[in-house]
């Protein structure tokens, strides 16, 4: 078979997370069989699911930061019933010297305070002694020059699990053969986003609601992926449905909290029927009724075991509601499932996820035919996300569209990663990369995700972060590497002229290296 290197650049680019190094032969076997080579991955069984060891479910989790929550309050409340009375009005406050700091509760606020670095003391002005030297407790040794600085405090249950989380996605994505369906788990992630930054159970759960929520279903079927999402603690904490209390029901009629209409509102506006998708106001506040009652259980595990999802009937607003022009029965937990069931399969629904992914996948401006068609398959399929995604790679224009698209920076670390065969063995240089170019992991700014156009990630200080990381690796790793070597597994002979010339040209192979990394050949999709 004829090797075709603009399809397999769009095959590796568009569809996946570019070529592998080493001798992966990544870019030979897409130029061969192009579709095949993206296909592949969709007839694995299991293909989306994410099993490693010592990563826990969202229950168990549940469990551990209500615990520790629970912990962190109790210290809290003890170091407030043993501070030291108020002075009276007039007096002096007690000398410094003969308060007692609470060292457990310090060690605990360390543990939980965001990381910023030292500032170093000025050369031109020597840094100015605290007032109160004994209340800093900081040894004499330290405030030496040059002196060694002291160890981080070290990583809360938190910090720990969102770290495993985030380290067992990105080796996912480095050694995948392709990497079209973590693409497709990225997708659905961003689409039915929560945010980490929440609070500390968003952060303990981002990734086991990846892994529970979208991972089964990323090749399944459309609405029990949305089952799964709007029933999993994370979205019902990220979205505050656990306070939305029914006007009528037992615990409205009893305490000073009403509806919340978040997820009932985002559910029709960003998971299904988009904007202008055919619903009302009334239709939000109905849905937000028929939802009511949809919650986690707490540390005490009253309801459940602590951190699983449960029906409280006691929060639910009772009746039967209507929503986009149905009556739906009074029912329990199945009177919103059955809502969501019909959303699912709604001709609206069908349109705006079409359009979302031709968008992803294929260009800002998604083409109108292409969406059309997309639409239809999801439509006649029952949402078959599996179907959308042949139906995708199989359209001829997803592979005539020029690659104009720019990657997002979790695209371009990932493709970095798998260009230099460098499976992470620690997240830190990922997470931190990530934050520098305004994409940190699962912590989008709002419901509605990251954005999915190449202007939200080609400003003129985006362009040159990524040309700071990408000198920066470069540094670390072109010793060892040759970038023209390098230049054959990313484009072949599908590498423009100009692209070519730098890269010959480079005064090194740091800079090489880093043109490279920064060529339209690696940086679009």
């Amino acid at each position: 078979m004829a090797r075709d290197s603009q399809a397999a650049l769009v095959a590796l680019h568009r569809f996946g997370f570019g070529a592998r190094g080493g001798a992966s032969g990544d870019f030979l076997n897409a130029a061969s069989d192009p579709r095949g080579f993206v296909k592949a991955e969709l007839g694995r069984p299991s293909a989306g699911l994410l099993e490693v060891p010592g990563l826990q479910s969202t229950p168990a989790l549940g469990k551990a930061v209500f615990d520790y929550q629970f912990e962190i309050q109790q210290a809290r409340d003890a170091a407030a019933k043993s501070a030291p009375p108020p002075a009276p009005e007039g007096q002096p406050p007690p000398d410094a010297k003969g308060q007692r700091r609470n060292l457990s509760l310090n060690s605990i606020a360390m543990d939980m305070a965001p990381r910023e670095p030292p500032t170093e003391p000025s050369r031109e002005q020597p840094a100015k002694p605290p007032e109160n030297p004994d209340a800093t407790m900081v040894p004499a040794e330290a405030m030496r020059p040059n002196a060694p600085k002291p160890p981080p405090p070290p990583l809360n249950i938190i910090q720990k699990t969102f770290r495993a989380e985030a380290l067992a996605r990105l080796q996912r994505a480095v050694i995948a053969d392709c990497g079209f369906v973590e693409r497709l788990v990225v997708f659905w992630s961003n689409h039915f986003c929560i945010s980490a930054n929440k609070g500390g159970p968003a952060r303990m759960w981002a990734g086991s609601f990846e892994r529970e929520a979208i991972r089964p279903h990323v090749l399944g079927r459309f609405g029990d992926m949305l089952k799964a999402v709007e029933q999993h603690p994370a979205m019902l904490f990220f979205l505050d449905n656990q306070q939305s209390l029914g006007p009528d029901s037992r615990a409205g009629k009893n305490r000073n909290r009403g509806l919340n209409e978040n997820l009932a509102r985002e559910i029709l506006e960003l998971h299904t029927l988009g904007v202008g998708g055919g619903y009302s106001q009334d239709d939000v506040t109905a849905l937000a009724n028929i939802i009511t009652g949809w919650t986690y259980a707490g540390r005490l595990g009253q309801l459940g075991a602590p951190g699983s999802f449960v029906f409280n009937a006691n929060a639910h607003q009772p009746g039967a509601q209507r929503v986009m022009g149905k009556i739906y029965d009074a029912a329990g937990v199945a009177q919103g499932e059955a809502v969501l069931s019909d959303i699912a399969r709604h001709p609206s629904t069908a349109k705006f996820i079409a359009g979302k992914f031709v968008r992803h996948f294929v260009a800002d401006d998604p083409p109108p035919a292409l969406v059309a068609q997309l639409a239809e398959v999801f439509a006649k399929a029952d949402g078959d996300l599996k179907a959308l995604a042949l139906a995708l790679v199989d359209s001829e224009e997803a592979w005539k569209a020029p690659l104009s698209k720019m990657r997002t920076p979790y695209e371009f670390l990932v493709a970095a990663g798998r260009l230099l065969a460098r499976i992470p063995n620690d997240p830190g240089r990922y997470l931190g990369g990530l934050n520098t170019l305004g994409q940190p992991l699962w912590s989008p700014a709002g419901p509605n995700g990251f954005p999915d156009t190449s202007a939200a990630w080609a400003s003129p200080e985006g362009v040159k972060l990524r040309l700071d990381i990408s000198a920066q690796i470069a540094s670390r790793l072109a010793d060892g590497i040759d970038p023209r070597d390098l230049l054959e597994l990313v484009a072949a002979d599908a590498a423009s002229v100009e692209t070519r010339r730098a890269i010959e040209r480079a005064e090194s192979r740091q800079q090489a290296l880093a043109l490279l990394l920064m060529s339209p050949e690696f940086q679009r999709r």
